[in-house]
């Protein structure tokens, strides 16, 4: 057996790191060759009170790039490497790729395309299951299999693709990537570097497809591998604090596996999806678990657990905010008891390129900084309508009935929005031309549809949620809050 070498700064800091490094084969070697050292190791023991604030010290490290041995690197490697070659989820974006006759890599073509699989999987994966993913995936792929596929697509189509998803940016972003690669008739970006100059692509995502596609070594840092890197070196800092990021870079740029960068980086990321999780770590099953100090400091001092690594980061107040939705339905009669699916059509508005769900369809809605009566949401919706698509009755359309649905929450990243829902059903005077009227109608994008196209629209979950209500209310009948056909109202 050969002996570990030491560092130590202080006596029990450098007792910790030693011991993890000992298993019970090189005991009585240890205790030979280091005498002298048993006796901090009884003192660190003991004194379990100050344990957390030693762990803490060590936290302050400006520098921890240096933290793996030279032989726990090579350990890791070969320990994950040979995990993930027995144990890795069967993923379709984890094809291997493909042969030629004389066994050489088939050329860029094939290159190009893996890493636009990789591409496509990493942005979906963000703030998604890889359950949730699996079947996105699949359909995105066989509608466009390849990057010149993808950017012949219009925003519209990716969103239908993508809607149930969340968080449409990224969506936005993999088609605008697209279609500047391929305007630039340039080849698929293959170093980090290039790869952060397309719209969208940071540095997580940058470093996966290099290393997976085009066998790049160079890192990459997501939510699981700070949760490895975290336990395996026992480091609760801040892991969204700046310093500590740059240091859980340098950290896992020390481990990559120069010869299979991309298969070392999974199986990282593999484990904290796998084992390593955030709550019920399996570390009996760890193949790194020798390595592992925050295991060790856990066996060691009852005060200690796994899970207190990397620190538990406390999340924003989610801002609270309402939204009034109406569905509004444009009926050809005006007779409320012949109305059928066949003679109406709803009207969708697109919301802006830019800003929170850009370029993303739902019914007319009105967001407010506070909770309003049923009379106030009545009266922002008909300004809106008025303002917007000229609907003004009973000057060019009549109020064939208004009554509320019901309301629910919609939770964002990082707004909590409830949501009252109406259905408004107006027949037309004019007929449709009614909302061509003026000049300036043409500055906002709506559609007309009947429930049949608006059920194969790419709508996200609130809007789906939304008409999903108004479908079950229609069937279920009538509420009270039914305006009477005499009274007419004006929706101003």
């Amino acid at each position: 057996m050969v002996a570990f070498p030491f560092y130590l700064p202080f006596p029990t800091r450098g007792i910790e790191f030693q011991t993890a490094l000992i298993n019970s084969s090189s005991w009585s070697y240890f205790k030979k060759t280091n005498p002298n050292l048993l006796s901090h190791l009884s003192m660190a023991k003991t004194n379990k009170t100050k344990r957390p604030q030693l762990i803490k010290q060590e936290e302050q490290i400006g520098d921890i790039e240096d933290l793996f041995s030279e032989e726990d690197t090579y350990k890791i490697r070969a320990s994950l490497l040979e995990w993930y070659d027995k144990n890795q989820r069967d993923l379709p974006w984890r094809t291997s790729t493909k042969k030629s006759e004389n066994g050489e890599n088939v050329q860029e073509e094939e290159e190009e395309k893996r890493a636009y699989g990789v591409w496509v999987s990493e942005v979906m994966l963000q703030q998604t299951r890889v359950q949730t993913v699996i079947d996105y995936y699949n359909r995105w792929m066989l509608k466009w299999p390849t990057l010149q596929h993808l950017s012949q697509a219009s925003l519209e189509e990716v969103n239908e693709m993508w809607a149930g998803l969340g968080y449409y940016r990224r969506a936005r972003f993999l088609l605008e990537g697209a279609k500047m690669i391929v305007a630039e008739g340039i080849e698929f970006p293959n170093t980090v570097s290039a790869l952060r100059k397309v719209p969208g692509i940071g540095d997580y995502t940058a470093g996966a497809i290099a290393s997976i596609a085009f066998k790049q070594v160079v890192p990459v840092v997501d939510g699981n591998v700070v949760r490895v890197l975290a336990r395996l070196k026992a480091i609760s800092a801040n892991p969204k604090d700046k310093t500590t990021v740059k240091s859980f870079w340098k950290l896992a740029a020390q481990l990559v596996d120069p010869s299979r960068p991309g298969d070392f980086n999974q199986s990282l990321m593999e484990l904290g999806a796998t084992l390593c999780t955030p709550l019920n770590p399996n570390c009996t099953s760890c193949p790194v678990s020798s390595q592992c100090r925050a295991l060790h400091n856990s066996r060691n001092d009852e005060l200690v657990m796994v899970t207190d690594y990397p620190m538990k980061v406390v999340k924003a107040k989610q801002r609270i905010d309402f939204s009034t939705v109406s569905v509004v339905e444009i009926s050809r009669s005006q007779d409320r008891s012949q109305q059928t699916k066949s003679n109406s059509r709803v009207l969708l508005v697109k919301r802006p390129d830019e800003g929170l769900l850009a370029g993303l369809w739902e019914f007319p809605c009105v967001t407010l900084d506070e909770e309003a009566d049923l009379s106030l949401r009545r009266k922002l919706i008909d300004q809106l309508l008025k303002k917007s698509f000229k609907l003004n009755p009973p000057k060019n359309c009549n109020v064939i009935s208004r009554e509320l649905v019901g309301e629910f929450v919609h939770v964002f990243s990082h707004i909590r929005r409830k949501i009252y829902v109406e259905l408004l059903v107006l027949h037309l005077k004019g007929g449709k031309h009614v909302l061509f009227e003026e000049d300036d109608i043409n500055t906002t994008d709506w559609k007309l549809l009947d429930s049949e196209a608006i059920s194969r629209m790419g709508l996200t979950s609130a809007v789906r949620k939304v008409y999903s209500m108004v479908q079950k209310f229609k069937q279920d009948g009538s509420s009270n809050n039914s305006v009477p056909l005499r009274k007419r109202p004006k929706c101003s």
